[in-house]
């Protein structure tokens, strides 16, 4: 093969690559929902001193008090729901509109960096949601659980969403939609351009553009841990701002006001984040992003912002790397079994 064709890049069926990254994006999210899970109950336990500790402990507690479904695995369902179409959506976005970038001229890194933050806006009207109400029923556990106490407690999913209509409007299903894009964005936008660049890497050292299994998953994981790392400082704030406790307003005015929703904090609402305030962290006590990390800055420090970033690093190495990876293997599949005309793959 010519060094032209070796380093350019595939363009697969738009189709095709919106069937691949729903399967492989919602797969590699259920693979991880569980450690998901015992993120989530770290990050939102109220009680003092936390009953979630190290990860080792709190998969036991979990899994020994509330079972693996419900447990564990408590919010697969709108987990899925939100993945499979988040996926397709910021899959198909990507695809196309880095061809229409670079088909424009766009530099390339220039047009995989927007591409991925344009893909992650569009599945974000999706993912949101659905992570809102999926942290919400991995807080709870069991319906009436009598082993942790969260604030939250509905029968199912189905119930979970009316009940969140009726008694806090729709508006509620976008909690932390702000601080979830500022984080999210920047992370996707930073993962495919690093997996774009890595993966040309590896088809002109390989001299092909089958580059093998190891090398696939390498690139993807790679790529996620690095976005991860940059990204941290976001990924703390917006968990800082989602699990900060902040008293409604007819609670300050009315102290004895009965709150029938006292679960106030807004827990982080998209994967993956693993930071978690360290005890006796001091309240952003604002809504601002860039406030809250001068507060952060301030008050501890560069290390402050990193605070997690080993977890983070991991958790998104692994799940980048198990989502690319499948949803190369998919593509190539769709490939064989449903073959397309030429012109389709060039929209």
């Amino acid at each position: 093969m010519s060094p032209d064709d070796v380093e350019s890049e595939a363009r697969p069926s738009i189709v095709h690559a919106m069937l691949a990254g729903g399967i492989g994006g919602s797969t590699g999210d259920l693979l991880m929902h569980s450690l998901d899970t015992v993120k989530t109950r770290q990050q939102g336990d109220p009680h003092i001193p936390s009953k979630y500790n190290s990860l080792g402990q709190s998969y036991y507690t979990i899994w020994r008090q509330e079972g693996f479904r419900r447990g564990l695995y408590g919010g697969w369902v709108p987990a899925l729901g939100g993945s499979f179409p988040g996926t397709m959506l910021f899959f198909g976005t990507y695809e196309w509109s880095k061809r229409v970038l670079i088909d424009h001229g766009v530099q390339q890194h220039v047009s995989y960096l927007a591409a991925g933050f344009l893909g992650d806006l569009a599945a974000s009207i999706v993912y949101v949601p659905s992570e809102v109400l999926k942290t919400r029923l991995q807080l709870q556990g069991r319906y009436n659980n009598p082993h942790f106490k969260s604030g939250y407690n509905y029968r199912g999913t189905v119930d979970a969403f009316r009940t969140i209509i009726q008694t806090e409007g729709s508006a509620a299903l976008f909690h932390g939609y702000g601080a979830t894009l500022y984080r999210d964005l920047p992370f996707s936008a930073l993962q495919f351009m690093f997996w774009e660049q890595f993966h040309a890497w590896a088809r002109v050292y390989k001299n092909s553009r089958e580059i093998g299994s190891p090398l696939e998953l390498l690139t993807g994981g790679a790529a996620g841990g690095l976005a991860g790392v940059l990204t941290c400082p976001l990924d703390v704030v917006k968990t800082r701002l989602q699990t900060q406790v902040n008293p409604p307003a007819s609670e300050k005015t009315t102290p004895h006001a009965k709150d029938p929703n006292p679960q106030k904090r807004l827990i982080s609402t998209s994967s993956p984040s693993t930071h978690r305030p360290k005890p006796g962290a001091i309240a952003l006590e604002t809504s601002s992003v860039i406030t809250g990390l001068k507060v952060i800055y301030r008050t501890e420090g560069v290390a402050g912002w990193f605070r997690g970033v080993g977890p983070r690093g991991l958790w998104t190495f692994v799940q980048s790397g198990c989502m690319l990876f499948l949803y190369q293997q998919i593509l190539r599949q769709l490939e064989i079994h449903m073959p397309v005309e030429e012109r389709e793959k060039q929209l």
